[in-house]
């Protein structure tokens, strides 16, 4: 069965995950982290893409990325996957594949869920149990979106310096947004989009989406589709799929 392409929208942000083959680690120690935030701060600007979120972890990566072109996004993700794997058999005398397969995407309506499928990703240390709160782990965005510590690889998007008129209140209002938890459901519609490739956002964005690329983006219905009840020219009772009734 062939791939689904990638949904592909300039401008608009896009949910990245890149796992280890087989979920193996693909951080062993500090000096790969480093390495790997400082070839996405490298890269990122080489293919026009924003970075508003990001979380390491030991064994995949999440993050929110804006390509400025279509096509930049794959290309970031194409040479930073290569150049870090390659890096990271060299240094732990390994060879073969790092990485599980392409990354997966899903394209973020920016207006409805921007701030949750960042707190998604910043939140994933604690849902892990790693830590009990995002400021006690290092390789996430977190402490830099709320304000502890610079970073040259964070993007603010246009949402967020729209939560203040000043740094310390943009800081302010940010942290306040995780003060509510992210519920199962929202945790399942992330989920949902991200592993399947599909868009996430409002009815009336996705189906935007759909005319504008001509091409499916939420999940479909499971199973073969329903049938219409019709009477047939002899007049017993028949079917027509692709109706429901």
């Amino acid at each position: 069965m062939s791939r689904r392409a990638r949904l592909k929208i300039a401008g608009q942000p896009f949910h990245v995950i890149q796992r280890g083959n087989n979920r193996s680690e693909t951080f062993l120690g500090r000096d790969d982290f480093v390495l790997y935030l400082g070839l996405l701060n490298e890269l990122a600007p080489l293919f026009e893409c924003a970075t508003h979120a990001y979380v390491l972890m030991p064994n995949h990566v999440h993050m929110l990325i804006t390509p400025s072109e279509a096509d930049g996004l794959s290309l970031l993700m194409k040479h930073l996957g290569q150049r870090y794997a390659q890096h990271f058999n060299r240094v732990h005398g390994r060879t073969g594949t790092l990485w599980e397969g392409r990354f997966k995407s899903s394209l973020v309506h920016d207006e409805s869920y921007l701030f949750t499928c960042q707190r998604y990703i910043e939140l994933n240390p604690v849902r892990a149990r790693m830590v009990g709160d995002p400021w006690d782990y290092p390789w996430v965005s977190y402490r830099a979106n709320a304000g502890r510590e610079p970073s040259t690889l964070i993007a603010r998007h246009r949402l967020y310096l729209q939560l203040g008129a000043t740094e310390d209140e943009r800081c302010d209002a940010y942290r306040k947004l995780f003060e509510d938890p992210l519920t199962d459901e929202q945790l399942d519609e992330i989920r949902t989009a991200v592993n399947g490739g599909f868009a996430l956002g409002t009815r009336e964005f996705v189906e935007a989406v759909e005319r504008a690329l001509e091409r499916r983006a939420k999940p479909g219905v499971n199973g073969r589709p329903r049938k219409r009840a019709v009477v047939l020219p002899d007049g017993k009772l028949g079917s027509v799929p692709g109706f429901g009734f």
